[in-house]
């Protein structure tokens, strides 16, 4: 009962540290190709920012997936490998830590402690570092004009486009059209729909 109050408690706190760092790694992705982000996110664009970022590829999702996993039962694992003073020390803690003194309900609370402090220095790194190779990468496609135009944006005034998808929210698309290298934002509001025209899972 004690633990899930703690959960409880804990669960707000770590979704506002989630949103943080999601709205940190937009920011930074965007920064790179000259966009303010903030200016065009609605608070449910940055609510969602955990969630967006998450899911925006596999890799990154299995990724913080696994970094949850490992870290919630990182505890377990050194409570129940105390003799392993090899395992302590690769998590900073010295076999002559006053940590081996303590009560088994005190340890538990100082390996719950150092667990949370890992899993957030490597969701902080993971996050940020996404964030700044993503932007990089779409930047110097840009640049080299090595852009893939696999989308159609149909507007509500029957025109249409070829373009390159850098990114969208609930209020904006922000894209290159074909044969132009000028980052466009357009309201969602003004398109009729979006085609992907080169689905490249099916066309293989």
């Amino acid at each position: 009962m004690k633990n899930f109050e703690k959960l409880q408690n804990l669960l707000p706190l770590g979704y506002l540290f989630l949103i943080l760092l999601g709205i940190a790694k937009e920011a930074i992705f965007y920064y790179q190709i000259g966009i303010n982000i903030i200016r065009y996110s609605s608070i449910m664009d940055i609510l969602i920012s955990p969630i967006a970022a998450m899911t925006s590829h596999p890799v990154f999702f299995i990724t913080i997936s696994v970094l949850f996993v490992f870290f919630y039962n990182l505890p377990q694992i050194l409570l129940k490998n105390e003799k392993r003073k090899w395992l302590y020390k690769m998590v900073g803690i010295e076999s002559d830590n006053n940590l081996f003194t303590l009560s088994q309900e005190e340890k538990k609370e100082y390996c719950d402690t150092l667990s949370l402090k890992f899993l957030g220095i490597f969701l902080i790194s993971f996050f940020l570092g996404y964030g700044f190779a993503d932007g990089r990468f779409v930047s110097k496609k840009i640049k080299n004009n090595q852009l893939h135009y696999d989308y159609k944006l149909n507007f509500n005034d029957e025109k249409s486009e070829s373009v390159y998808i850098i990114g969208s929210n609930t209020a904006y698309y922000f894209y290159l059209s074909k044969g132009d290298q000028i980052i466009k934002i357009a309201p969602v509001s003004s398109i009729k729909n979006l085609e992907l025209v080169k689905n490249r899972m099916l066309d293989k």
